[in-house]
């Protein structure tokens, strides 16, 4: 579920709180790291059973309709094709998800579902539910193609659901998109004979994507006074006080991979940190930290300190 690049932010958040230096015990930095990153599957798994409890409400609301003291002939015989939705179906039904669910003690929208019926009102009240609806049948793609659009359009903007994560979680709220964007795609990638843990994807790739996190971390923590001295090589006509704190963390973070991080290529560490500058730090950040590490590399280079390893990597 997770990329590299989702890690790197979340130890640069990390690394951005640390209040230490080398010398102090940073276990409790390095266990909320951990905690942090799992608490995105957490968030994860809070959306699916959202999703879930939106069709759960539209199963409640065909059964009130019906029994209806003065039901007409079409509350009495609804369009269930909502109901009926293969891809909602799949995931009501998917053991491994809702084991999942279950042991995570997810009961948000049990106790909250009010925020189960302002979606679902908003599905309601939709252009992409009246087109829906217009028959009573669906491949399927449309199934498919209609959970996406109500999960890109309608659930993961809504601002009333933004605020409630924000309220239960604070670290979510850099989380929100990286969860959102997994979502779709695995719903996206969906089909009536899905693999059974489909919707229970791995937190991360491997268990070298797990070190790195800690490794990263501890590094960049353990070798900072040397960090910060090659920074400071190379910003000397720069005031310290005028590089943003973020700037800072991710050229430290950066030069830690340049320089013990044997396997990955000096191409892929620079874009990293430039990509995560552009999102999270000033508009001129990028161009700042592109231009300390292009030098940095270069001496590197000359000096052979660059000990990459596999064909390619410089």
């Amino acid at each position: 579920m997770l990329n590299r690049r989702h890690i790197r932010i979340k130890v640069m958040q990390i690394l951005y709180a640390f209040k230490g230096g080398e010398s102090d015990d940073f276990s409790k930095d390095q266990k909320f790291l951990l905690n942090s990153i799992d608490g995105m599957y957490h968030l994860y798994l809070l959306l699916m059973s959202l999703l879930i409890e939106v069709h759960k409400k539209a199963e409640i609301n065909i059964e009130k309709t019906q029994k209806k003291l003065l039901a007409t002939k079409e509350d009495k015989d609804p369009n269930k094709k909502f109901i009926n939705n293969e891809v909602f179906l799949l995931l009501k039904r998917d053991p491994a998800l809702l084991e999942a669910i279950y042991s995570h003690n997810i009961t948000n929208w049990q106790l909250d579902d009010e925020y189960v019926d302002i979606l679902f009102r908003e599905i309601l009240a939709s252009d992409l539910y009246a087109e829906y609806m217009q028959t009573k049948t669906s491949t399927f793609k449309e199934d498919k193609d209609f959970v996406v659009d109500v999960f890109k359009e309608i659930i993961a903007p809504n601002e009333k659901l933004y605020e409630y994560i924000e309220d239960k979680n604070l670290t979510w709220l850099d989380d929100l998109p990286i969860i959102n964007t997994a979502i779709l795609k695995l719903l996206k990638k969906v089909k009536a004979n899905v693999k059974p843990t489909h919707f229970v994807p791995s937190l991360y790739k491997d268990d070298d994507d797990k070190k790195f996190a800690i490794d990263l971390l501890t590094k960049t923590i353990l070798k900072q006074s040397k960090l910060n001295a090659e920074i400071d090589s190379k910003t000397k006509n720069w005031d310290a006080e005028r590089i943003a704190s973020i700037d800072y963390i991710l050229l430290q973070m950066g030069i830690c991979e340049l320089l013990h991080f044997s396997s990955i290529p000096v191409k892929v560490t620079i874009n990293e940190y430039l990509e995560i500058a552009k999102e999270y730090s000033t508009p001129k950040s990028s161009v700042f930290i592109n231009g300390v590490l292009d030098k940095l590399v270069k001496q590197y280079e000359a000096e052979k300190k660059l000990n990459k390893i596999g064909r390619g990597l410089l």
